[in-house]
């Protein structure tokens, strides 16, 4: 598996499997609902002062759980009545924070001297993003909102801080159906869907804010003062059809307008990310078939020494995979389940602090150990199996 790859996913699994002390933070419950293992995603909210949130205006709180129905993690927003619970996505983090962090950004944005005929900087130096990258973000947010407003619904938080970024480019929009739900009306006929056409346009504006605030790489871009400043950067360093599609989310057109309207201005760069991510796709796939036949065997003798496996770490390792492979049903035939199998190796990958009850076959001897202590017996066992593979024992 290529090194970027593996690193990638080794990160994903530490933050899947991450875990809490309880006695640090007793404010985290230990289970809501079906869900377990919670792990704050964010800053908790203060206690005593009420921290409202600039999206929705409650006091909010994110975690990553456990269903105990499906043994997979999820992310719960928590507005502080209510817990939405959406599927979680390792290691990503927010448009806003990969993009707007930097206050050196708006500084840059605010102070430069517009009118000047000096000649536009080059684009390396005035610290703009690459435009192939602002068409890539395009593309998966005009399909996020083709595909809700197909379904006659409205996305309501295509806002920076909601777009997740998950390894470079992958976009996914956070915290859907919260404003259905916080906004709810039953005066309105007793039709939720009565000001949904509405919202869709409302919609297209925040992606043109979106795009307009990647194009001038910092969110003072889209205050209304500045817009005139903001149009003439994209004139000038990047192509018509991204200033024209920004000027078409951007402008009143006294008409419904639809996002399948600003197809013709993506264009080929369409093909772009479509060929990129089959490439991506191929890569995947050929490291997947690589790793696709794994065996776990004992080491009966090493050294010289019958009993090698039958002691320390061995030992535990040795109980450990019975645990993984040789679990039997009360009528004694063997019953192997993958979801646990996948779940203990995520665990052991992890190292999680989580304790685990190892039995020996004669069931004579139980042990207690944890996810950390198993992760270090198993690299101290093979890195002794490796020095002895070297002619270093």
């Amino acid at each position: 598996m290529a090194d970027e790859l593996r690193q990638e996913l080794i990160n994903r699994h530490l933050i899947t499997m991450a875990q809490i002390d309880q006695a640090d933070m007793p404010a985290v419950p230990t289970e809501v609902d079906s869900y377990h293992s919670l792990f704050p995603l964010e800053p908790l909210p203060p206690p005593n002062r009420i921290q409202k949130s600039s999206n929705f205006g409650y006091i909010t709180s994110c975690y990553k759980a456990v269903n105990s129905k499906d043994d997979l993690p999820y992310c719960l927003r928590r507005i502080h009545a209510l817990v939405f619970a959406y599927d979680f996505h390792a290691g990503g983090e927010t448009m806003m924070s990969r993009h707007f962090n930097d206050p050196n950004a708006d500084a840059y944005f605010t102070k430069r001297k517009w009118g000047q005929h000096d000649g536009p900087l080059p684009r390396q130096h005035a610290g703009l993003l690459p435009e192939s990258l602002i068409w890539a973000y395009i593309v998966q947010l005009s399909s996020a909102l083709r595909t809700i407003h197909t379904a006659g619904l409205a996305c309501r938080v295509m806002d920076p801080t909601k777009i997740l970024i998950t390894g470079k480019t992958r976009l996914r929009v956070n915290c859907v159906g919260v404003f259905d739900v916080l906004t709810f009306d039953n005066s309105q006929n007793n039709n939720p869907l009565a000001l949904m056409a509405q919202y869709q346009q409302a919609d297209l504006i925040s992606l043109g804010k979106v795009v307009l605030a990647l194009a001038c790489n910092s969110l003072a871009g889209i205050q209304r003062e500045n817009l005139q400043k903001a149009m003439e950067l994209v004139t000038i360093n990047y192509s018509s059809d991204l200033k024209n599609l920004i000027l078409y989310l951007l402008t009143d057109q006294n008409r419904m307008r639809s996002v399948n309207d600003i197809m013709p201005m993506i264009g080929a760069r369409f093909y772009t990310q479509l060929d990129a991510a089959q490439m991506r796709n191929d890569v995947i796939e050929e490291d997947l078939a690589k790793n696709q036949d794994g065996k776990i065997l004992p080491f009966p003798r090493f050294q010289k020494d019958p009993t090698w496996s039958e002691t320390g770490d061995r030992y535990l390792l040795k109980l450990f995979r019975d645990h993984l492979f040789h679990q039997v049903t009360e009528a004694g035939a063997p019953w192997i389940d993958l979801s646990h199998i996948i779940s203990c190796l995520n665990k052991l990958d992890a190292g999680v602090p989580e304790k685990i009850s190892l039995i020996s076959r004669d069931e004579k001897s139980v042990l207690v150990v944890t996810y950390s202590d198993l992760k270090r017996c198993f690299e101290n066992t093979f890195q002794e199996l490796i020095a002895a593979a070297n002619g270093q024992l």
